[in-house]
């Protein structure tokens, strides 16, 4: 796949291939005549993923348990070549579902006075279980620059589309308020800016006056399940490239 950004003068480039399999040096070679002959003369930015590589993955969650259920489904229907580790959680609510899936469940409780302390514990789990990516299905904390630093950057969260017009803890009763005809879910990867990292997916689905409060809340959920597995299955198959906050 191909694409140029005409605005900012750049070109973007994917390239799926095979080394020869009776050339055990090949990927070897590759990796040190690249970077010498094409990307260092050309002022290129790479990297080089192995599609065979089985990522591992940490989900935080506080109590809304629908992306967590999702994520599940397609973990355990083998729609997503991942490891599952560890679900980490500043709540309980949600730890007899990990359980059930005998996945490890760690709770780390956060508060204003125990923030630091807490971050610490979860960079430490997150270490220990050798993850590749975070997803914030729903975990309703700030994280720190540190904590994003921990996985390189490979975290993603999922948001309703309304911030930062309807901030706060009740977004899809304000929506519901102003008489809004569309509502919707936004996935992107964590920055220090908060909610304003580079956006991987989007959709939104169409309400009307008919709805109420609590058919919002539905199809506000559906939307945020399926848009965040958008963003995450793009992630692990190495589709996203990022450049100046866009992706």
């Amino acid at each position: 796949d191909q694409h140029v950004d005409t605005d900012r003068g750049v070109f973007f480039m994917r390239v799926a291939w095979t080394p020869p399999s009776a050339d055990p040096d090949a990927l070897e070679r590759f990796q040190q005549a690249f970077p010498r002959d094409v990307a260092g003369p050309f002022a290129m930015s790479w990297r080089l993923e192995r599609a065979s590589h089985r990522a591992r993955l940490a989900v935080f969650v506080s109590r809304y348990g629908h992306c967590l259920y999702d994520i599940l489904a397609r973990w355990e229907s083998g729609e997503w070549n991942v490891d599952i580790p560890l679900v980490v959680s500043n709540h309980r609510d949600l730890e007899p579902v990990a359980r059930r899936h005998g996945l490890r469940f760690e709770h780390v409780a956060v508060s204003a006075a125990t923030r630091l302390e807490a971050e610490a514990r979860q960079v430490a789990l997150l270490r220990e279980a050798g993850v590749d990516l975070v997803v914030l299905a729903r975990y309703m904390q700030v994280v720190s620059p540190d904590f994003i630093a921990t996985v390189r950057g490979n975290v993603i969260n999922i948001h309703h589309s309304f911030l930062p017009a309807f901030a706060g803890g009740q977004p899809y009763h304000a929506a519901s308020a102003r008489g809004v005809k569309v509502i919707g879910a936004t996935s992107h990867y964590v920055t220090a800016d908060l909610d304003a990292g580079p956006i991987i997916a989007q959709d939104v689905v169409a309400v009307s006056h008919r709805d109420t409060v609590d058919d919002m809340v539905r199809k506000g959920r559906d939307l945020e399940k399926i848009v965040l597995a958008r963003a995450v299955y793009a992630h692990l198959m190495h589709q996203v490239l990022v450049h100046d906050n866009r992706t």
